[in-house]
């Protein structure tokens, strides 16, 4: 599963905020088994965060960092956030994010598409944080994005997949760009379906941040991105309207008079 040539074997990208201690957060890192770890600039350097703590703690895990535009609602403030996110951590991945709604964070598609373009130029592998919609995502490789990461539902929302059909369309129509479904997951059975319709991963934050074990979730996800993606390569049975019977009626046995 290469990201711009970056081949991972963990197909959970984790998120590092909200969770109640930075003990906890390097405990349910750890138990993922997520090689990628989301951070966001403006959120990490913002009031009341030890910024630098922070920093040494991310660092200690030896884990690829993929920076984040979020807070970002305006093609210029995501771009300044990309180029202090790529002094700071080093790196040329971004995952960006153009926020148009506050109540749903739905994505500014229009200035998304831009941004991307903008920093693709610049020489930045983006990461764009996107809807399903599939005009949106042909703009966005057009843009010079070679990933996408379209929601499963709003950040933070626990609302799993709100458009399955939409996202195996959209994972149809690219079967060559790597595909992770951001946002929305709640429980482990959502991203086990979202690898079972043939996504390369997923990324999550909230799910493990705010469950009652962050721990003990980030290991339950864990399994079921495993879980999804062996499903999805042992090629399931497709629905059927009619039942068929397990056990073949050639050679039982008959009663007569």
């Amino acid at each position: 599963m290469p990201f711009y040539g970056v081949d991972l074997s963990s197909r959970l990208l984790l998120g590092t905020a909200r969770y109640p201690s930075p003990a906890v957060l390097g405990q349910a890192i750890k138990a993922s088994g997520a090689e990628v770890v989301t951070v966001s600039l403006r959120r990490e350097s913002g009031p009341g965060r030890a910024g630098q703590a922070f920093w040494s703690l991310v660092q200690e895990t030896g884990l690829r960092v993929l920076p984040n535009t979020a807070g970002c609602h305006t093609v210029k403030e995501a771009v300044t956030t990309a180029h202090m996110a790529r002094e700071l951590f080093d790196t040329k991945w971004i995952k960006l994010e153009v926020i148009r709604d506050d109540d749903t964070l739905q994505p500014d598609i229009f200035g998304l598409v831009e941004a991307a373009r903008v920093l693709s130029d610049e020489g930045f592998e983006v990461f764009p944080y996107t809807t399903e919609d599939l005009a949106v995502a042909d703009r966005l490789v057009e843009a010079g994005c070679r990933v996408l990461m379209p929601w499963g539902a709003p950040i933070g929302s626990a609302r799993g997949l709100n458009n399955v059909y939409g996202l195996r369309t959209l994972r149809a129509h690219f079967p060559d760009i790597p595909m992770v479904v951001d946002a929305g997951l709640g429980v482990p059975s959502h991203a086990a379906a979202a690898m079972e319709l043939g996504y390369d991963a997923v990324l999550l934050n909230t799910a493990v941040a705010e469950a009652g074990d962050p721990v003990g979730m980030a290991k339950a996800f864990a399994l079921a991105v495993d879980a999804g993606r062996l499903a999805h390569l042992a090629r399931p049975m497709e629905p059927r309207d009619m039942a068929v019977p397990s056990t073949p009626v050639f050679g039982k046995a008959a009663l007569g008079d």
